[in-house]
């Protein structure tokens, strides 16, 4: 069991300032609001959600000048906050500005 893809479009809603890690990797924290319509057990259902999201890397410096109210395309994987926090969170492979 190995597959942990996520694809989501949402608007910036918060975003953090850049940092840095240790090892002086880019870091970038925001959050997306997403809102749909989707099909559950045949019927239409209206879905909203705040997702936190984390760039790191190349995508960070990418995504540095992003405002709140930005719309995005992001494609990344599911993974824990750090080691001390069992927080989800959604961490960008591909980021689209759309």
């Amino acid at each position: 069991m190995s597959l942990n893809t996520l694809e989501l479009i949402g608007e910036v809603v918060q975003i953090e300032t850049l940092r840095y890690t240790p090892a002086g990797i880019p870091l970038l924290s925001f959050t997306l609001r997403h809102m749909s319509e989707q099909v559950e057990a045949g019927m239409q259902r209206k879905v909203e959600c705040n997702v936190p999201v984390m760039a790191i890397g190349q995508i960070a410096e990418k995504a540095k000048h992003i405002q709140s109210g930005a719309n995005l395309r992001v494609s990344g994987f599911i993974a824990q906050r750090s080691l001390k926090s069992t927080q989800l969170v959604l961490h960008i492979n591909i980021l689209e500005i759309i």
